[in-house]
């Protein structure tokens, strides 16, 4: 079932550019980051008008693709490692803010156990004023596009639903 890395990655960025904004990676990184996809949602009530606000709520999350033949377990961290330190400062916390993810996707033409066991256990979350403004999860996955199968860690699971039925359009659009 193997799957051409260059193909998935432009599908994977035309699925993400639907409702997030993208950024291509800085130029002499060392890591294989190939883009950064930044999604941000605020819904609002109001009382008879809007000057008489009932309630606010935000939502973001930012996206880091990762793509490498092979990860290994260091890689792999690294890479966590930097969409940490680099989407956290991004946090604006304040009353009206519900949570802001941070989604590491490791794209790799073949997975090693250790790597996918790393991903796996591999989480992260922080509040923001014991959650009265917000928290922050990280959600990481890996793809294996030799098998299609995706290892996620327990905060992205619906990441490993989200590439299967990647994967199953894919595999249509070959038909």
């Amino acid at each position: 079932m193997s799957v051409d890395r260059d193909k998935f990655l432009d599908t994977l960025a035309d699925s993400f550019e639907a409702y997030y904004d993208l950024y291509p990676a800085a130029e002499g990184l060392e890591l294989p980051l190939v883009f950064r996809a930044d999604y941000h949602s605020r819904a609002e009530r109001y009382w008879l008008s809007k000057n008489i606000p009932i309630w606010g709520n935000e939502t973001n999350e930012f996206a880091y693709i990762f793509s490498a033949p092979a990860f290994d377990p260091d890689l792999a961290s690294r890479c966590i490692d930097f969409a940490l330190e680099h989407g956290l400062p991004m946090v604006k916390p304040h009353k009206e803010h519900q949570y802001t993810n941070i989604k590491v996707i490791l794209v790799a033409d073949n997975v090693e156990e250790e790597t996918a066991r790393y991903v796996k256990k591999r989480s992260f979350s922080k509040n923001y004023k014991f959650s009265f403004h917000g928290f922050s999860t990280l959600k990481s996955a890996i793809v294996d596009l030799g098998t299609g199968r995706t290892v996620t860690n327990s905060a992205g699971h619906e990441l490993a639903g989200y590439f299967s039925k990647l994967f199953a359009a894919g595999e249509r659009s070959k038909l």
